[in-house]
């Protein structure tokens, strides 16, 4: 398993907790538990290694739900009940993108949200 692939699966997902100030003790910990989780992944599946990304961060939002809520925001719809945005394609990659789970509309590429 390369390496280089798990640190930026960890800068990705870590600047976009940044983003959206959400880079907490907490959110940071369940970042490092996703990430040693899938090294034991990709070393059993060395073909997934371009799934590694999304699915660090879709590991990373399923811990963040059930201590913290829903993360991240989506920010892009003014009228909608407050939403989560979700990495697409499911699988988590390859080149993972954050999708309004409302509208469907591509919002950022993982690593990339905007900051709040």
């Amino acid at each position: 398993m390369d390496s280089s692939l798990l640190l930026d699966a960890r800068a990705r997902v870590l600047a976009d907790l940044q983003a959206r100030r959400h880079a907490t003790a907490t959110a940071v910990s369940a970042l490092e538990d996703a990430v040693a989780a899938r090294q034991w992944w990709a070393e059993q599946w060395p073909e997934g290694a371009v799934y590694v990304a999304g699915l660090v961060a879709q590991d990373v939002q399923d811990a963040l739900f059930s201590t913290s809520g829903r993360w991240p925001l989506c920010l892009e719809c003014d009228d909608a009940p407050e939403h989560s945005l979700f990495i697409s394609p499911d699988l988590g990659g390859p080149d993972p993108v954050w999708v309004c789970e409302e509208s469907g509309r591509v919002v950022a590429a993982l690593g990339f949200l905007h900051r709040t």
